[in-house]
């Protein structure tokens, strides 16, 4: 049974017993604690943990996930994997145990032929939590399990939370037999290769408190309403159903595994070191395509980091497969397909996720060159000290700043007779593992900030925006917190946070950024508004000052708004999305946004692009946004179901999670965007719009800055003051200005050429007396002395080399010569063959004259270069060097 297949099975069958189906959230973990979604209840954990309300009480999912704490052991074994789908199906205060495990043994029992899996019932094993005798009684009694295969796990095996106070619960796991060839019976208690977890019932039935580890917390008592999270990993269930070995013998992976095969010559199974590589390869073009696809960008940082370095450790294997020149391309496209049968978006957007991941290897490629000659020099300058072993801090440099994978440094370090301190390397990863880890752990007190939030929602519901239609009105003080604490009342010159029952104040979100403006209350208390956050889903927190009498919770009070920012920043964002259009025109469907930020008068706009945009394409997407302004389009939103926005062609943001019923904003018939935010009536309301310029923040990224309305006028105003004054300076017309400009730029480098040349000819013309000057020590034609300032190190350089040559080859000679240019002192020094015969080397004699300077140099023993920070001491220095040579012969 294909993949496809096996998901298709799973969301038909909860749906046909009473669950939504929720398509997969995108990859982009909306949750701070997370870079990436990496279980199948992500997307579920605010109605886990009370944050929201759920809208159904049953739901079934098929979840992209993606998982790399055990990177460096993909490939290694065949149980480890990056990319994974996580069937899951859930019941929130709905059906508890026996629902849950009477659903997932009808799924795994039932024959192909009726719609199931068709596993047989004596190949399953059950694992229950030690003290869970309701569920092994169910096993037994109702489903007909033996007692023989029901075992009972600890609180490390069959028992689950979050790692973090909140819902918690008891376990159950469902196993399969693989057989006698996979090792010894005797249960998953025994033998986990052997019998396979395939699906896991969680049970939450408790809250947890504090505790240590998975294991040491505290039960706190019953939850409220119980809920089932099960979860059924998809490649498992494949691994069987196909009847293969391992999950990468399964169809997702084994044709990404042949098509590398192909392109290397390499077959799988002939070694295992090769194999290895080729599981690595198939493991990571698939997760990276699927990144990609859900808007991920390779960077430095966060997860574009996690993408990054999937992808350069899939192309580092490659190459030691063999393959020399480009293969990404190829894989992608072996991917998409693959996978664009369950995920039809991969085939949408495969312009985007190729031009992304070619980009990507071209990247790596010059990295890849630019590593290997930091790696040579760090070999040179170890065996040049007598070492064997590269230190260990060379090897992690060269994988944390290049890319460089340590198995590759191994190799080519091996290949040059050194060994590596893997122990040191292992240290430093450890240390940076302990700061990640550290991380993580603070950023999970993101759930406990929400607490005051969530009971204001619970007791007076969600605000109502009024915004979209009012700029001022009526409503009620529901909650209220001063300094982050939920107070009944708060006085003059408080900081706090007031929730109102409706609200004409935009909370920032979508790239929009807040309304300010006032709410005054009846009592005549006046709050200064500065920004409007939503904490929680649907509830607006109005951020400001207390600014005159006392607040307090229930009063009546008079919301109302900037009305003048709110305009500017309804035109800018208005802008934002001419402006997403106009790029697509130009140059495709690559041009996706990566984000925005919409400001009064002014806005931010990212889009996926492997490299600058040109001006000329720059120029005529500013040309096309302003010919819409003068169409004088309408605009307008409306609300409908996330289905029928995709069939009219709506754009959606990578990223952004939206529910089953969306607004969508549509500019005439030329812009349709998904847009929770707030726009103009019509696009002559925008007056102009000023594209400033693009620019790179990130591989794959760049970032265009424009201006809008009044803002975009005065900034050509201040450009047409400029223009006027470069007029009055060059008497030429606007057009001529770029000629005339250039040509007395022409004319100056020209003259700087030739005051350059006659400055040379000058210092130059004094190496005959420089040479005559040369005084004996020892045998030594030595010729030491200060040219004028300002003698720049090229013309000093060749001032000494023009010396050296006009003293007799047979005689020994030194020239020192120093300058000071730009209020720092220069020397060069130049031995030749004969000096060098009796000692003099001019890198010796140039460390000792820069040592004196304050400074440092170096060079080769015939000609060296310093310089330092005390131009007092060159006298100093030029004495060093006489020293020096007197005390050498």
């Amino acid at each position: 049974m294909e993949s496809a297949e096996i998901r298709r099975r799973w969301l038909s069958f909860f749906e046909e017993r009473g669950h939504t189906v929720v398509p997969s959230a995108s990859l982009i973990a909306d949750d701070p604690t997370l870079l990436l979604v990496n279980a199948g209840m992500v997307p579920f954990k605010p109605f886990f943990l009370g944050e929201e309300k759920p809208p159904y009480t049953r739901a079934s999912s098929v979840q992209k996930c993606v998982r790399t704490p055990d990177i460096e052991e993909v490939g290694k074994t065949t149980r480890h994997g990056t990319f994974f789908q996580m069937c899951g199906n859930f019941s929130f205060g709905d059906y508890f145990k026996e629902g849950a495990i009477k659903l997932a043994w009808e799924l795994l029992t039932t024959p192909v032929e009726h719609g199931g899996y068709g596993l047989e019932p004596e190949k399953l094993w059950i694992t229950v939590y030690q003290d869970d005798d309701e569920a092994e009684k169910i096993w037994r009694d109702v489903v007909g399990v033996p007692a023989e295969r029901i075992q009972r796990l600890g609180k490390k095996d069959n028992f689950w939370s979050m790692g973090v106070p909140g819902p918690c619960g008891p376990c159950s796991e469902i196993n399969y037999d693989r057989g006698p060839e996979f090792g010894a019976e005797g249960g998953p208690a025994v033998n986990d290769e052997r019998y396979v977890e395939i699906w896991n019932l969680v049970f939450m039935q408790y809250e947890r408190g504090e505790g240590t580890s998975k294991e040491d917390f505290e039960i706190l008592g019953d939850l409220p309403s119980k809920n089932i999270d099960t979860g059924l990993g998809l490649e498992r269930l494949a691994m069987i159903l196909q009847g293969v070995q391992n999950m990468y013998e399964t169809d997702t992976l084994k044709v990404v595994i042949d098509k590398a095969t192909e392109l290397t010559g390499v077959r799988y199974g002939q070694a295992r070191e090769s194999d290895v590589s080729l599981r690595v390869v198939a493991d990571h073009m698939r997760t990276s395509v699927m990144l990609i696809g859900d808007g991920v960008t390779p960077g430095n940082e966060g997860r574009g980091y996690v993408l990054r370095r999937i992808m350069r450790r899939a192309i580092r294997n490659m190459r030691l497969l063999g393959a020399t020149g480009p293969v990404v391309g190829q894989l992608v496209d072996t991917v998409i397909r693959t996978m664009g049968e369950q995920y039809p978006e991969l085939e949408t957007d495969r312009k985007r996720v190729e031009t992304v991941a070619l980009a990507e290897e071209a990247a790596f490629l010059k990295t890849l060159k630019a590593g290997t000659n930091i790696l040579d020099t760090a070999v040179t300058e170890t065996k040049a000290a007598g070492g064997r072993v590269l230190p260990g801090d060379k090897a992690f440099l060269l994988h944390d700043t290049w890319g460089f994978p340590i198995d590759l440094t191994l190799e080519m370090a091996a290949e040059q007779g050194l060994t590596v301190d893997e122990d040191g390397f292992r240290r430093l990863m450890k240390e940076q593992r302990e700061r990640a880890k550290a991380d993580a752990r603070a950023k999970k007190t993101g759930h406990a900030d929400v607490t005051a939030y969530r009971e204001i929602a619970d007791a007076s519901g969600a605000t109502e925006f009024t915004g979209y239609t009012n700029t001022e009105g009526e409503s009620t003080v529901v909650g209220l917190l001063v300094n982050g604490v939920s107070s009944p009342a708060a006085s003059e010159g408080d900081e706090v946070e007031v929730v109102l029952d409706r609200t004409p104040f935009y909370a920032e979100g979508g790239g929009q950024i807040a309304d300010t403006g006032r709410i005054r209350l009846h009592s005549g208390a006046v709050i200064e508004v500065r920004d409007v956050q939503q904490p929680v889903p649907g509830v607006s927190v109005h951020k400001g000052s207390v600014q005159v009498g006392e607040v307090t919770v229930g009063s009546t009070a008079y919301a109302a708004i900037d009305v003048r920012r709110r305009r500017a920043i309804a035109r800018a964002h208005s802008a934002t999305h001419l402006t997403h259009q106009a790029l697509r025109d130009a140059l495709g469907p690559t041009a996706a946004q990566a984000g925005s930020e919409n400001q009064p008068g002014r806005f931010r706009f990212d889009f996926g692009s492997p490299s600058a945009v040109p001006h000329a394409v720059m120029t005529d997407v500013e040309q096309k946004i302003n010919e819409v302004l003068a169409r004088e389009l309408d605009v307008h939103a409306e609300v409908m179901p996330i289905d029928e926005a995709k069939r009219q062609g709506a754009i959606a943001e990578f990223g952004e999670k939206y529910g089953e019923k969306v607004r969508v904003v549509t500019i005439g018939d030329f812009s349709k965007e998904l847009c929770g935010g707030t726009h103009v009536h019509n696009t002559a309301q925008l007056g102009l719009v000023k594209l400033l310029g693009e620019s790179s923040i990130g591989s794959g990224v760049r970032r265009i800055e424009a201006l809008v309305g009044v803002d975009a006028y005065n900034f050509l105003a201040r450009e047409h003051t400029v223009v006027a004054q470069l007029q009055e300076l060059v008497k030429g017309r606007p057009e001529e200005l770029p000629e005339k400009i250039s040509g007395m730029l022409a004319k100056l480098k020209d003259a700087e050429k030739e005051i350059e040349r006659f400055r040379a000819e000058k210092v130059l013309q004094a190496a005959a007396g420089l040479a005559e000057s040369a005084r004996d020590v020892r045998g030594v034609a030595l010729v030491t002395g200060r040219v004028p300032d300002g003698t720049g190190a090229d013309d000093l350089r060749k001032l000494v080399l023009d010396v050296r040559g006009r003293i007799p080859g047979d005689r020994p000679a030194v020239v020192a010569l120093f300058s000071t240019s730009g209020g720092r002192p220069l020397t060069v020094i130049a031995t030749n063959e004969a000096a060098r015969e009796r000692g003099l080397k001019a890198g010796d004699l140039v460390r000792t004259a820069a040592k004196t300077l304050g400074g440092g140099g170096g060079g080769k023993p015939d000609v060296a270069q310093g310089g330092g920070q005390n131009p007092e001491a060159v006298g100093d220095a030029i004495g060093a060097v006489e020293r020096l040579v007197a005390e050498t012969v």
